[in-house]
């Protein structure tokens, strides 16, 4: 069951990568996403790495708190809708949504982490 787990975040992440392509910086995104994939992957076939999960989802972290005053602002108009259109029209709309992918990748990294046993 973990297995079919690692491997489906591993196919998710690499299809949000694939998605990024066309993104205005498609290099930061698609590297961030795919290497989330391929450390999913690796967990698949139990060769992960708790230093090398760890960092990278530190790395995540601290992108996404660069975006947190872009979240604030965010809030403060009243949290518009950021799903009208695929094409981001306005700032805060690419913010919201790199902020919150990020966030996945984060918080699915953290799970990762915890659960993947520690060397001894």
């Amino acid at each position: 069951m973990k297995k079919a787990v690692h491997i489906f975040f591993a196919l998710l992440f690499a299809l949000f990568a694939f998605l990024n392509l066309n993104d205005p910086d498609p290099l930061a995104w698609v590297s961030a996403y795919g290497i989330t994939a391929l450390l999913f992957a690796i967990a698949a076939f139990g060769k992960s790495q708790r230093t090398a999960i760890g960092g990278i989802a530190l790395i995540l972290f601290v992108w996404m708190c660069t975006m947190i005053p872009g979240m604030v602002d965010w809030f403060r108009l009243g949290m518009p809708s950021i799903t009208g259109e695929m094409k981001a029209t306005d700032i805060h709309v690419e913010v919201v949504r790199e902020f919150l992918g990020l966030l996945i990748a984060v918080v699915a990294l953290v799970v990762l982490f915890i659960t993947t046993p520690r060397v001894k």
